[in-house]
């Protein structure tokens, strides 16, 4: 268990740090579109059409991005955040808990992106958007839309490593 332990931590540590490298750029491309939005509206006279458009998409990116490291940190929204620091088997307790809420809310958005309704994937959420363009920009929607299971999933790579860890320090414990 230790050894499955190590890997999904690390695994998990190494794509938290890409998110947040992700996340960041994400941030900073909006800000960048917005920035410019404003300066050439208002100095130019001539806003660029595909300006809010991008700063809506990249803070779609740079907010789902975030999310999967502020779960991965534990920096998300806790009920109850005393519950975090408990050990042994206590610990795994919460920890499956906190893991089966966290489940409920991200196994069925990642079902339906990739397969849909009849578990047929040309119906699910990614297929669906890989048939539109973006209003501006000529792109697919997908480059978009790929945030949404892409941290999700990120998330469920977190759950996994932190069940791991738990049972990995329950059984220490022992």
């Amino acid at each position: 268990m230790r050894a499955v332990s190590i890997t999904l931590n690390r695994l998990s540590d190494s794509l938290n740090r890409v998110a947040l490298v992700g996340a960041a750029l994400a941030v900073a491309v909006m800000l960048a579109a917005a920035g410019w939005q404003v300066i050439a509206r208002y100095l130019l006279n001539q806003p660029p059409i595909w300006t809010e458009e991008l700063a809506r998409f990249s803070m779609v990116w740079g907010g789902l991005l975030g999310a999967s490291c502020a779960f991965r940190l534990r920096r998300d929204p806790t009920l109850f955040p005393e519950a975090l620091k408990a050990t042994g088997a206590r610990g795994l307790v919460f920890t499956v808990l906190r893991s089966f809420g966290v489940l409920c809310f991200i196994l069925p958005i990642l079902w339906f992106s990739l397969l849909g309704s009849g578990a047929d994937p040309a119906r699910g959420y990614l297929a669906r958007l890989a048939g539109r363009q973006t209003e501006t920009m000529d792109l697919p929607m997908v480059v978009f839309g790929v945030a949404i299971p892409l941290a999700f999933a990120l998330i469920l790579l977190h759950v996994l490593a932190d069940i791991a860890s738990a049972l990995d320090n329950t059984r220490n414990d022992e």
